[in-house]
C-alpha cells in the first residue's frame, strides 16, 4: 500500500542519491516532501509521513480543499478537491444521510456542480448556522478528511521486504543499473553483429567485379557462398549477406553509406564498452535518462502540505461567539451571549437593560460594564466560550445531582 508521489521530486531524490550514496532520510526529504495525490487536496501533518519514510509504515492524513463563500442570505462551503480514493457521489450521499439523521445540523442542501473545468461540490449552510463549525463537523464525520495507511512492502531479489524511503530509492537505482547494463550488452552484441556484416559488404564493394564473376559462375546460392568464403576469407554470415545484396548497393553512393555506417558503429561499440567497464559513466547514463523523463513528463505538485496539524478541539464544533456571566452584590446572576440572547437570568429586566447590548467586547459593551462597576452593581464578570459555558453548566448540574440530600425534606445539606 504505497502512496503516489510527484515524478519530478522522486527523480530529484534519485539523482541526489546517485551523487551521494551516504545521504540520509532528512536529505532525501528535502527533495521528496511528502506523497502527492492526483486528486490534490491537503496533506495534514508530517509525522505520519516521516514515520512512513523512516520505517516503511505510517499514516498520512488527507483533507479536502474547501472554502467558505459568504452570501447575502447564507454561506456556502465549496469543495474543489477531495482526498485520494474518495468517491464523489458517495461523499455527497453520505453528507445527505448525516443531515437526514440529524447528526449534522446547519446544512440545507448539498449539490454537485462539477463540470469540465473541474470539481465543485457546494454545501449550502443555513442562515443561523456557523459555516466554520459545519465544515469542521464535515471533516470529522465524512471522508473529506481521511487517512492513507502506508505499508511499503516490495519484492527485493524475490523476497518481500519492508522498505524505508532510502531503501526504495537505492533498490530502484540498482534496478536501473541492471537495466542499463543488460541493455548495453544487448546493444553491443547487435552493433558488433552489424559491423561484422558491413565489413564483408565493404570487402565485396571493393572487389565488385570478382564478386560478380564468382556469383555468376556458381551453380547455386550455396556454391556462391562457399566460393566467396574461400576467395576473401569470409565467414558464412558475411558471404550470405553479399549474395543477398541488392544491385543498387553497388552504386558509389550506397558504398559511401556503408562505410559511414561502419565507422559510426565502431564508435558506438567503443562507447558501449566504456559503459560496461566504467561505473561512473554507467551512473551518468542513468542520471541523464531520469532527467530526460522528468523534463518530458514532470509536473507540479498537486497536494499541498500543511506542516503542522492538530487534532480537533471540542470548541471547533461550537460557534465562536462568547458568553458573559455577571453577578451583582446580592448574588443575582445573568448569562448573556454576544448575539443578544438571554440564556439564563434572575436579574430583573430593568437591571438587564442597564447592561446594554452584549457583543464581542465592542466599546458600547465595555462602557456599559464600566458604568455598572462604578455604580457598584456588578460584583464580577466572567467571559468564556460557548463550549466552556455548556461544560460548566453540565459540571454544575452533575455536582448538584450528586450532593447528599435530606431524607425528610429532600434539600441538599
Amino acid at each position: 500500500n504505497i502512496p503516489t508521489h510527484n515524478l519530478g521530486e522522486v527523480i530529484d531524490a534519485c539523482v541526489a542519491y546517485i551523487d551521494n550514496r551516504d545521504i540520509d532520510i532528512d536529505g532525501l526529504m528535502e527533495y521528496i516532501k511528502a506523497p502527492d495525490f492526483p486528486t490534490g487536496g491537503f496533506i495534514y501533518g508530517m509525522q505520519g509521513v516521516r514515520d512512513a519514510y523512516e520505517t516503511g509504515r505510517g499514516r498520512v492524513i488527507m483533507r479536502a480543499r474547501a472554502e467558505i463563500e459568504p452570501g447575502e442570505n447564507h454561506d456556502k462551503i465549496v469543495i474543489t478537491e477531495i482526498p485520494y480514493g474518495v468517491n464523489k457521489a458517495e461523499l455527497i450521499k453520505q453528507i445527505a444521510d448525516l443531515v437526514n439523521d440529524k447528526k449534522i445540523e446547519g446544512i440545507s442542501n448539498a449539490n454537485d456542480e462539477s463540470d469540465r473545468e473541474g470539481m465543485r461540490i457546494v454545501v449550502d449552510v443555513k442562515r443561523d448556522a456557523n459555516a466554520n463549525v459545519v465544515l469542521n463537523k464535515l471533516f470529522k464525520m465524512t471522508p473529506l478528511q481521511t487517512s492513507f495507511s502506508v505499508n511499503c512492502i516490495a519484492l527485493v531479489k524475490g523476497r518481500p521486504k519492508l522498505l524505508s524511503l532510502k531503501d526504495c530509492i537505492s533498490n530502484f537505482v540498482n534496478h536501473r543499473h541492471d537495466v542499463v547494463i543488460r541493455r548495453t550488452q544487448y546493444d553491443l552484441r547487435k552493433a558488433e553483429e552489424r559491423a561484422h556484416i558491413l565489413q564483408g559488404l565493404i570487402i565485396a564493394s571493393d572487389n565488385i567485379d570478382e564478386v560478380v564473376h564468382i556469383i555468376r559462375s556458381a551453380q547455386n546460392p550455396q556454391a556462391a557462398i562457399e566460393g566467396l568464403m574461400n576467395r576473401f576469407e569470409l565467414d558464412e554470415v558475411q558471404a550470405k549477406a553479399i549474395v543477398e545484396m541488392r544491385l543498387r548497393q553497388l552504386t558509389n553512393l550506397m558504398q559511401e553509406q556503408l562505410r559511414n555506417e561502419y565507422d559510426e558503429l565502431l564508435k558506438q561499440i567503443e562507447y558501449f564498452k566504456q559503459i560496461l567497464s566504467d561505473e561512473d559513466l554507467c551512473m551518468k547514463v542513468i542520471k541523464d535518462e531520469l532527467i530526460e523523463v522528468k523534463e518530458q513528463f514532470g509536473d507540479e505538485r498537486r497536494s499541498e502540505i500543511v506542516y503542522s496539524s492538530e487534532e480537533f478541539n471540542p470548541e471547533d464544533f461550537y460557534a465562536g461567539y462568547q458568553v458573559y456571566f455577571f453577578q451583582d452584590k446580592i448574588g443575582k446572576t445573568c448569562q448573556i451571549c454576544n448575539k443578544d440572547t438571554l440564556i439564563e437570568t434572575n436579574i430583573t429586566e430593568d437591571e438587564l437593560h442597564e447592561i446594554g447590548e452584549a457583543s464581542n467586547y465592542n466599546p458600547s459593551f465595555l462602557n456599559a460594564m464600566q458604568e455598572l462597576k462604578e455604580k457598584d452593581i456588578i460584583e464580577y464578570e466572567l467571559k468564556m466560550s460557548q463550549f466552556r459555558s455548556q461544560v460548566e453548566q453540565k459540571n454544575k448540574a452533575r455536582e448538584e445531582a450528586n450532593r447528599p440530600r435530606c431524607p425528610k425534606c429532600g434539600s441538599t445539606s
